[in-house]
């Protein structure tokens, strides 16, 4: 599960940018297309909060919809995942608008 390694990640980031307050609440944003699962972020945020600046906040979790546009027929469309063919023409030329994001979006602090 990379999801551990990710969420120690988020935290350090997150006590980084806390400037030494008490962090109650982190907003964190996952795109469909990141190969980051939610529920197991969600799952090890008490674990690796615990004994930091952290402990107790609340975790908010937006997730962000995978987005492209064909590059042959400039249609816009949801992707599901990688590789998918344009609905439009069968294009695989497709550029990611968006859904790779992991980011804290905002941190709330006392």
């Amino acid at each position: 599960m990379h999801e551990l390694s990710i969420t120690q990640g988020v935290v350090d980031i997150c006590e980084s940018n806390a400037g030494g307050r008490r962090v109650t609440s982190v907003v964190l944003q996952i795109g469909a297309l990141s190969g980051v699962i939610p529920e197991s972020v969600e799952f090890c945020f008490d674990a690796c909060t615990r004994g930091t600046a952290l402990e107790g906040a609340n975790l908010i979790i937006e997730r962000t919809e995978g987005r492209g546009r064909c590059d042959d027929c400039g249609a816009a469309f949801s992707l599901g995942a990688y590789y998918q063919p344009c609905p439009g023409c069968g294009s695989y030329r497709v550029a990611i608008l968006s859904g790779e994001e992991l980011r804290v979006k905002e941190l709330e602090v006392d």
